[in-house]
């Protein structure tokens, strides 16, 4: 009798329509980059892939939008893309937005390429930086390893292997429609809850593995970029970074000029470690780092040696030719930028020319204090002079003699000292 009634109990419930058990869909997680490939940006992508991993995600989206970055910091993002173990999915977007030079690579790397309307891909022509930088044979290496790089990426994702030659030899560029012609993207979508609506139900095979993406309905948690990354990826701006070195040079030269001062040199300090992390990264022209720290020498030299303003003018010229020349790179976003150079500049000369005006005022002006600042003082006499006697000057009473008897209350001019006696004239 109990068997029937549980059977009968199973039959009620399957036509009144509600499900005996239901399987809950793995998480998706989706992260933004907004702004350029370094080592924080690289970070953050690689954590948040395994991050994803372990809390048993089925797959994690990279929107994406950026003009580039470094090479080194690149390779390491597709590596953990190459290996990751769920399924990567870069999202070039917002509309506007692009996938340059690294984020060529990146959105190729992936597992499935998707670009909202409005977005272009291309120009991943590798800039050779640094030392080297201007020999053929050099440039021909670094091209050639880039474009074998390239083609293997785009194969083992079955991409146009040709077209993303061409993005590195001839840094072509393609719109969205385009890229999806060419088999370079899978497919485009305005947002990515269309995105996971296309996606869903569709298998990617990993290495003798299969995955079936279920992401109808499931809504993507977000992950943030920490405070760190944030703040390291923000100071990694070459205009940041310029700023930065900019403040410590300021604050080591005021504690030098203010032995004891401690709080200038300690700021100064902090900047300039913050200012060599951002540098060290950066493609540095070591000329133009030396004009600059030039500049500075030239602006102290006018405090202590009267040239009449020629070694502060030196130093302004020297100041803004090393700040254009500090940052070497031909590509824009890896530029310190005119809009932060040329206020820096006139800040600067500003700062000093005021305080090259100020030392040579307080060198043309009479001494107010000692043996120097009381010559030239007026007072009445007190205590006849005849010759010596005693003066009121400043509502002080002084030793005073004279060449000639001055009787009291006659004016007097002090024109000289001896052994805290003045010698003065009558007026």
């Amino acid at each position: 009798m109990r068997i029937y009634l549980f059977i009968l109990s199973i039959f009620i419930l399957l036509f009144a329509g509600i499900p005996v058990y239901s399987q809950e869909k793995a998480p998706i997680y989706v992260i933004e980059v907004d702004g350029i490939i370094n080592p924080a940006t690289s970070k953050f992508i690689t954590e948040s892939i395994d991050q994803a991993i372990e809390e048993g995600a089925q797959c994690i989206i990279i929107q994406l939008d950026t003009p580039g970055g470094l090479m080194e910091s690149m390779r390491l993002i597709i590596k953990k893309i190459m290996t990751s173990a769920i399924p990567v999915i870069v999202y070039v977007s917002p509309s506007g937005g692009r996938a340059a030079s690294a984020g060529v690579f990146i959105t190729m790397a992936a597992h499935i390429a998707v670009m909202a309307p409005g977005t272009h891909i291309g120009a991943a022509h590798p800039v050779a930086l640094g030392e080297g930088k201007d020999s053929k044979t050099m440039s021909e290496k670094i091209v050639n390893d880039t474009v074998a790089y390239i083609k293997t990426i785009a194969k083992t994702r079955g991409r146009n292997v040709d077209w993303g030659e061409k993005a590195v030899r001839k840094s072509v560029s393609i719109t969205e429609e385009e890229a999806v012609k060419l088999n370079v993207i899978d497919f485009i979508s305005p947002d990515i809850q269309d995105l996971l609506g296309k996606i869903d139900g569709k298998v990617i095979k990993f290495d003798g593995v299969t995955r079936t993406l279920l992401t109808k309905g499931v809504k993507p948690r977000s992950l943030e970029m920490s405070w760190r990354y944030r703040f390291l990826d923000i100071i990694s701006n070459p205009s940041i970074a310029y700023i930065l070195l900019m403040l410590g040079i300021y604050g080591i030269f005021f504690e030098l000029s203010n032995p004891g001062a401690i709080l200038p040199g300690v700021v100064g300090g902090i900047f300039l470690i913050l200012a060599f992390y951002a540098l060290q990264m950066l493609p540095i022209n070591f000329a133009g780092l030396a004009l600059i720290l030039f500049a500075i020498i030239l602006f102290i030299a006018e405090i202590k040696v009267v040239s009449h303003g020629l070694l502060a003018v030196a130093g302004v010229i020297s100041l803004f030719l090393g700040s254009l020349m500090l940052i070497d790179s031909p590509t824009e976003y890896m530029r310190i930028s005119l809009s932060v150079i040329i206020p820096a500049v006139l800040v600067s000369a500003a700062f000093f020319i005021f305080a090259v005006t100020k030392a040579i005022s307080a060198r043309l002006t009479k001494p107010s204090t000692g043996k120097e600042g009381i010559i030239g003082e007026t007072g009445t006499v007190v205590a006849s002079l005849a010759p010596e006697g005693k003066v009121a000057i400043h509502g002080e009473y002084w030793k005073a003699e004279s060449d000639q008897p001055i009787g009291v209350g006659e004016k007097v001019q002090v024109i000289g000292v001896n052994n805290l006696i003045l010698k003065v004239k009558k007026l």
